[in-house]
């Protein structure tokens, strides 16, 4: 597949996931469906491919991370945990602006509700910074969207369809720590993130292995935060038996295409 083909279906690719951020309120409330049936299916589609798919990517980057430094320096014991580290930086980044978010949130003071008012305060700065990241999270997604297309289409249909459903739930958490602020305009900037990541992606792609292997695993560490924070919640009602089901239909997806591929 030519670079600039694969661009152009990486474009197709992060308008899905655009679309399914700014439809996500609709798809979790699916008529006739109940929510938790939608959020458990989605959840366990979710974990399989952290499980099957991305903690495998992060181990090939680290390999590929051992090659691309074996010219440079010795290859050590604490070198190749060097890809795992940048994974748990993903992971802790996000769990902390998650605890500030809630932190925060259970201190705001109650004011005068007006009709359609959360009766909150929220803070502003939390508001920004927790939002800012999960740009900055959408932005890594599809900066290396083409890289994927090119990789295999079919792994980078299934990535589609991952992420696409995770961003349905992880807009559920922000809508419900910040009701008016992400109503108004969290959708919008966060579906213009994606775009955005793509058009990085297509004007500088790229290019070193040990770069995408960083950004891989940087991605990867807040995938499995927001994953397992949003996908197995314990104070949510869910219903394991759609979560099982989406836990399995995306194993077998993965198996045949894996075999496909092969």
């Amino acid at each position: 597949m030519t670079v600039t083909a694969s661009v152009w279906i990486a474009l197709g690719l992060v308008a899905v996931l655009a679309v399914l951020h700014l439809a996500a309120p609709s798809i979790r409330k699916l008529p006739l469906v109940p929510e938790r049936f939608t959020g458990s299916f989605a959840g366990g589609l979710a974990v399989s491919y952290v499980f099957l798919h991305l903690l495998p990517e992060v181990a090939a980057g680290n390999e590929a991370v051992g090659e691309a430094l074996s010219d440079v320096v010795e290859p050590t014991p604490l070198l190749e945990l060097g890809i795992f580290l940048v994974a748990l930086t993903g992971f802790t980044v996000f769990y902390g602006l998650e605890r500030l978010a809630t932190y925060r949130g259970s201190r705001e003071q109650p004011r005068t509700t007006a009709p359609g008012d959360d009766g909150k305060r929220e803070a502003a700065w939390v508001y920004w910074l927790h939002l800012g990241s999960f740009l900055i999270y959408n932005m890594l997604i599809t900066y290396t969207m083409s890289l994927r297309v090119r990789t295999g289409l079919l792994f980078a249909l299934l990535f589609t369809v991952a992420m696409g459903l995770h961003f349905v739930l992880t807009d559920r958490g922000l809508a419900e720590h910040y009701p008016r602020r992400f109503r108004a305009h969290g959708r919008l900037l966060l579906a213009g993130a994606l775009v955005v990541g793509w058009a990085l992606g297509a004007l500088a792609a790229p290019t070193s292995t040990l770069l995408v292997a960083l950004l891989t695993a940087f991605l990867g560490g807040s995938v499995l935060l927001n994953v397992f924070k949003e996908e197995v919640p314990s104070n949510r009602s869910s219903s394991f038996g759609w979560f099982l089901t989406g836990l399995v239909l995306y194993a077998l997806l993965l198996a045949a295409v894996t075999h496909l591929q092969g």
